[in-house]
């Protein structure tokens, strides 16, 4: 469905892949996985026509359609659902928006006039007069109530919204689509909605972006990766796909050194009787043998993982935390009641529930930033708690360089250790002297974490801490919290994450 030819990606010096070759196939889902600014959303791009590689091309069947679902639900906040799904098709909205937009006016000019006809003639092309029919036929498909069709986006909930961009990515029948962090902002019963729909009603051929482990190993047939300047398709899901991965690599290493050996060995004949007439055809021959012999090209991997170390100064007591009978509401909004939680030394406690249920709120009350509408809780004697809030801008100062805003709220460590903390997380040099509010989430979230490990807390106290997170740092932050000898509360919806580091799950 998709042929990929001789495919290279460059922004100046900077090569994001070259010569890549290879056939996308209908009724297939493929994951595109790879490091922060190795190009994955460049080749959704590159797919859309929407960018121009620098060289090679991507070929689709004539009349193909695509659908996008790309990471903008915050866009369209006070557009009525219905109009953000025919969005799908921008041509028809468009024309749509200039025709309301003209009849409301009193009176119209002669050109007026001739651009309204203009706007008929797409409208008409694209059965435009049963678009709203059709955007509430996938709407009330995909699960939104028949009451939220006609409210603004931004009455809905993210799982809802994520929907509703659903829609507008099908609503122009896609034959291909593809789908950006599709999981980002969701609950578990909403990822758990997607995956299904995905898997069992979606039949065109599928391209995603995730850094959610558990959706790529439910959905993902097929493995794009994007690393060492290279895009290699795997067959297979996401588990199958790093084992493979691995094998290969050391197949690439051993193919190198058996070539590096068998050089060595012929050039030592080489060198020892090139000089002697009776050998040396033999030498001749040889080194002709040597030019034809070819290396794997070993390149270091695009992947870089940040090496997490939480080390409490010193442990907690064996109790860590009581509440007792804890509420919360918002006006007439009861978001927590009742709740009475006790937590020992070294546990690992996941808080998991639906969007809007209080889990970020439970934290933000055992943090001191709201108080509790009833109820009580108290830390108990040397807990030393570090925290991280979903919304990291919440604690980062945006004025401020990376290194400025670190040594400021890590006054008793040492420019060595910020320094260290620093590289840990990948930012070396010039990057330490960024400003906060260009960083990347990636880059903010991993600030945070930075920050956390010089509090040397013996408490954790982290939402969502994998939010804009790549796979490897991912992985790499669950390693270390399990190996963590302190006690951690955190908030997450990613599965694969809570099923690998909880010791104990409270759903609210």
């Amino acid at each position: 469905m998709i042929s990929v030819q001789n495919l290279s990606m460059a922004f100046g010096p900077k090569v994001l892949f070259y010569d890549a070759t290879f056939n996308l196939n209908k009724k297939s889902r493929y994951a595109i996985t790879g490091p922060n600014g190795a190009g994955k959303s460049t080749f959704m791009h590159l797919i859309s026509n929407q960018q121009e590689p620098t060289e090679g091309q991507i070929s689709l069947k004539s009349g193909e359609r695509i659908g996008w679902l790309k990471q903008d639900q915050f866009s369209y906040e006070d557009e009525k659902v219905v109009s953000a799904a025919i969005r799908g098709n921008p041509d028809l909205w468009n024309a749509l928006h200039v025709k309301d937009k003209l009849l409301s006016q009193a009176s119209l000019s002669e050109e007026d006039c001739i651009i309204l006809g203009d706007q008929e003639e797409t409208i008409l092309l694209y059965n435009g007069y049963d678009a709203e029919e059709k955007a509430e036929k996938i709407l009330l498909g995909l699960g939104i109530p028949e009451k939220q069709l006609h409210l603004p986006l931004k009455e809905l909930s993210g799982g809802y919204k994520m929907r509703v961009l659903l829609a507008q990515a099908l609503f122009n029948d896609p034959d291909i689509l593809l789908l950006d962090e599709p999981t980002n902002h969701l609950d578990m019963p909403s990822i758990d909605w997607i995956e299904e729909y995905l898997i069992e009603n979606y039949d065109g051929l599928l391209i995603f972006i995730s850094h959610d482990q558990g959706f790529l190993n439910k959905v993902a047939t097929h493995v794009l990766d994007m690393d060492y300047g290279e895009i290699t398709l795997y067959s297979g899901g996401y588990e199958k796909f790093k084992k493979d991965k691995i094998l290969f690599q050391e197949q690439k290493k051993q193919e190198f050194q058996k070539g590096q050996l068998r050089i060595a060995h012929l050039q030592k004949f080489v060198d020892r009787f090139k000089a002697k007439a009776s050998k040396a055809r033999q030498a001749k021959s040889k080194e002709k043998m040597i030019d034809r012999i070819e290396l794997p090209d070993i390149k270091n991997s695009s992947y870089v993982e940040p090496h997490f170390r939480f080390n409490p100064e010193r442990p907690s007591g064996r109790h860590v935390l009581e509440a007792k009978a804890l509420t919360k509401s918002f006006g007439e909004k009861e978001v927590l009641k009742n709740l009475t939680l006790n937590v020992q030394r070294g546990e690992k406690v996941a808080f998991v529930g639906a969007n809007g249920r209080g889990k970020s709120t439970l934290l933000k009350i055992l943090m001191n930033q709201l108080p509790p509408s009833a109820g009580t809780f108290s830390w108990m004697q040397l807990a030393h708690v570090a925290y991280v809030s979903q919304d990291h801008y919440d604690l980062l100062d945006r004025t401020k360089t990376a290194w400025q805003w670190l040594t400021d709220v890590s006054r008793d460590r040492s420019d060595q250790e910020i320094r260290g903390a620093l590289g840990a997380m990948l930012f070396s040099g010039d990057d330490t002297k960024k400003s906060i509010g260009v960083l990347s989430g990636g880059e903010c979230a991993r600030l945070l974490l930075a920050k956390v490990m010089l509090d040397r807390a013996n408490v954790l106290v982290l939402d969502e801490p994998t939010n804009h997170l790549d796979l490897i740092a991912t992985e790499a932050l669950q390693r270390a919290l399990t190996n963590f000898p302190g006690t951690l509360l955190f908030v997450s919806h990613d599965r694969y994450f809570i099923e690998k580091l909880a010791t104990r799950i409270v759903e609210i």
